[in-house]
């Protein structure tokens, strides 16, 4: 049996919850086909790799490029795109809230989806190109890799309805990582309205 020693996050971590739950989908056990290590801080993961440390790191950008860049490493594959679409990122309000206020939660939706439709409109150099002031530390070239990647892996979607398919891929990932007991209703804690409105426009 071959054993595999990996740099990752603490556990129950969305990166490592997905990272696991793909490989039980392709017939890998996480607790017997490898080892995974879970002391090292999530920001030092690169610099213990390019030391020697581990076979594989779990990173996100620009840890990953800078990797390659350096020719301390490839990107073996990417857990966004064997996972599905796994809503990383949503946005929460209270009923109460959403119903006094329509008009503020609309034109935040509106805003956003902006800039989802600004991603589809233009090509990575332009899109890197505006986002390239927000970081600094990181040079244009390097972020024009990162946003071609994401954009060949169609990492963008189109709009910000939250699909009760990818609601479901997020319990079975907690329900696959002993997270999640009791499986939540999407019609109880999800509205599309807004989002669907914003797609619209």
């Amino acid at each position: 049996m071959t054993k595999i020693y990996m740099n990752m996050v603490s556990t129950g971590g969305m990166p490592e919850m997905v990272f696991e739950y793909i490989l039980r989908q392709n017939g890998i056990d996480p607790a017997k086909d490898l080892t995974i290590d879970q002391s090292i801080d999530f920001g030092s993961t690169a610099a213990a790799f390019s030391g020697g440390l581990g076979d594989f790191t779990v990173e996100f950008e620009p840890g990953a490029t800078t990797l390659e860049n350096e020719g301390k490493g490839s990107v073996a594959a990417s857990l966004g795109t064997d996972s599905g679409y796994v809503p990383y990122t949503a946005f929460s309000a209270k009923k109460s809230y959403i119903a006094d206020h329509p008009d503020i939660i609309q034109g935040f939706t509106n805003a956003l989806q902006k800039g989802m439709d600004y991603v589809q409109a233009h090509t990575p150099e332009e899109i890197a190109g505006v986002i390239a002031p927000q970081f600094k530390e990181t040079d244009l070239d390097t972020i024009t890799t990162i946003v071609t990647r994401y954009y060949e892996q169609d990492t963008w979607k189109s709009d910000l309805i939250f699909e009760e398919e990818s609601f479901q891929l997020l319990q079975d990932i907690l329900e696959d990582a002993g997270e999640l007991s009791k499986r939540a209703p999407y019609e109880d804690l999800v509205t599309t309205e807004f989002a669907k409105k914003a797609a619209k426009k």
